[in-house]
């Protein structure tokens, strides 16, 4: 018989053999559910592009306008590379994803980074989690998102479906805004005399404007579609001043997707989508290929005093005709027209945005906060400002148009809110005394006070970690009630309820959904109303807050959130990363 002795190192070796077997079981269920890494590469260039029978220089995306498309799994991570090769600073945001403790990630200039100088370069190191659907990327400094924007497409996990029947087909449809001038010379002329900047000329669908315009009938984006089959369209509002009302000639659309998350399906004929919003819509081909084509329009929701571009944008779904079809007919086919509201249609609006419900189901949950740890009551508008030494504005008495929350005028700093958050270094910075009500009351969407001279700063709300905050947002009638679409980065929050006129605290809470809510990044506040909202502060890091009307950003409508580290090790936000651009 052999007696085996064994050694305190042979003991060693066989546990951390045993140990190593079970983390490498571990991590290789984790990497089952895990995702991929995916590498892009965003060469910010230059690009000579004719639309409306005019050429002009373009910052593009290695060339493509509109730019590349971004497509990945749920719980992939994304490496992108974005190298500036033009005379602008840059900046890109990934609209809409979590971030999730990646916050260096997000983009907007002067928030979570210093702007991409020329011949500099910044990788975007982000994970998509628990997130799938469409969300969209767009440059997030001055005007620049004019033409650099593109789609995401987050499909979900391998072997998961669709809460809804797949589709036989799925289209991005992109809207966009497109001038005949430079946009970084009309909004830097806007903010230089104090005037509004110049309205847009067209509106675009991927890019192009449609027939509606002169010379631009070859402009048209055309969906060739199958009869009886169904398609996934995937609208996203990259326009940077305009709610647009979308509409199919003779079809009907069933959304199921909104900001990247599942809805209880509803059919509607028409869409309303605000700028920063996405919206997935089912569209069943008819069953007989028709003799017709099918104008595919969008054109504003307009409900503020200023002029605005009223024009169409109209793409075309022609259905595939069978072999034995002529082309001649084809060619011939009439265009049937769709019929969109009225471009004030405030009513339209309300009714279309309640539509939109979570599924609210045990593997789709609508995760509430039930309890709210701090309330917030936020005005959004407009008003006026002084103008700036050395300056004549075209505003009464020397004043030029501003917008605030809560009174304060967001000024824009030197550096980075994350950076000066993260090193402790916010003195001369920003301040935490941001209003948590409006610093005096006012029948906000009555007749305006005498006094409409706003404040400026650069304030935030300071956050501990897993704060369940509630918001409620009120539009007011200084210089023109209007429909505010505000973003907020970082976090998807819940719309708990919404109404015309000013929130009445007494009465309005009792009528919030709490059980199914929409879940959204971005919300329009009703023109001359309210809107309530939900989110939980779960995500360590600096979290901007502004209008999606790109004209009232620049005015100062915005705003940020400091979330700050929770105890545990993944309730922090790790450190920068080393090629982190400087100011």
């Amino acid at each position: 018989m052999v007696s085996l002795v064994l050694t305190s190192s042979d003991i060693l070796r066989a546990l951390f053999l045993a140990l190593s077997v079970v983390w490498l079981l571990s991590d290789l269920a984790f990497a089952k559910h895990a995702g991929i890494t995916r590498h892009y590469k965003f060469d910010i260039k230059m690009q000579s592009v004719t639309r409306l029978c005019q050429t002009k220089n373009i910052v593009t995306v290695n060339g493509q306008f509109p730019g590349p498309r971004i497509i990945a799994r749920e719980g992939d991570r994304l490496l992108i590379k974005v190298v500036n090769h033009v005379k602008y600073n840059v900046t890109i945001h990934w609209h809409g994803i979590r971030q999730i403790r990646s916050g260096w990630a997000d983009g907007p200039a002067y928030v979570t980074q210093c702007p991409i100088q020329t011949r500099q370069s910044y990788v975007y190191n982000f994970t998509l989690t628990g997130q799938r659907g469409t969300l969209f990327w767009h440059a997030h400094i001055s005007w620049l998102r004019a033409t650099l924007y593109g789609p995401i497409v987050i499909l979900p996990k391998k072997h998961a479906s669709y809460p809804f029947p797949h589709p036989y087909k799925e289209v991005p449809v992109v809207f966009g805004e497109w001038w005949k001038a430079d946009t970084e010379t009309i909004i830097n002329q806007a903010m230089a005399t104090g005037g509004a900047p110049n309205i847009s000329d067209a509106f675009t669908i991927n890019g192009l404007p449609g027939p509606s315009h002169n010379c631009s009938a070859k402009d048209t984006f055309k969906l060739k579609v199958k009869a009886g089959k169904t398609y996934l369209l995937r609208l996203v509002n990259a326009a940077l001043n305009d709610e647009l009302f979308f509409r199919v000639a003779n079809h009907t659309l069933t959304v199921v997707e909104a900001d990247a998350v599942y809805v209880k399906p509803f059919k509607t004929d028409i869409v309303l989508i605000t700028p920063g919003q996405t919206t997935n819509v089912l569209l069943r081909a008819k069953s007989k290929t028709p003799s017709a084509k099918f104008a595919m329009s969008a054109r504003p929701y307009a409900t503020g005093p200023a002029t605005f571009d009223n024009t169409t944008t109209i793409g075309i779904l022609e259905y595939e005709k069978s072999a034995s079809a002529s082309k001649s007919n084809h060619k011939n086919s009439p265009l049937l027209k769709a019929k969109l509201p009225q471009f004030n249609d405030s009513s339209y609006a309300m009714k279309f945005q309640r539509k939109f419900r979570s599924l609210a189901t045990a593997k789709f949950p609508a995760k509430v906060p039930k309890n709210v740890d701090r309330r917030f009551f936020f005005t959004v508008g407009l008003g006026i400002l002084p103008c700036s030494k050395n300056q004549t504005c075209q505003g009464p008495n020397n004043t030029r148009p501003a917008a605030a929350v809560n009174n304060v005028s967001f000024v824009q700093p030197n550096i980075a809110l994350l950076q000066a958050h993260f090193f402790n270094k916010s003195k001369g910075v920003y301040t935490t005394n941001f209003p948590t009500n409006p610093p005096f009351k006012f029948n906000y969407t009555g007749t305006p006070p005498k006094n409409i001279m706003l404040s400026s700063g650069t304030k935030v709300v300071a956050l501990a970690f897993n704060t369940s905050v509630e918001l409620v947002m009120q539009d007011t009638s200084i210089l023109g009630a209007e429909s505010h679409p505000l973003h907020l980065h970082g976090f998807n929050f819940f719309v708990l309820g919404q109404g015309v006129g000013n929130f009445d605290p007494k009465k309005d809470p009792a009528k919030f959904n709490l059980v199914d809510p929409a879940e959204r990044n971005t919300i329009g506040v009703p023109a001359g109303g309210w809107v309530a909202i939900r989110f939980l502060a779960d995500n360590p890091g600096v979290w901007f807050m502004h209008c999606h009307l790109e004209v009232h950003t620049s005015w100062g409508l915005k705003m940020a959130w400091v979330v700050n580290d929770g105890k545990g090790r993944k309730q922090k936000l790790p450190p920068p990363p080393a090629d982190l651009p400087k100011c």
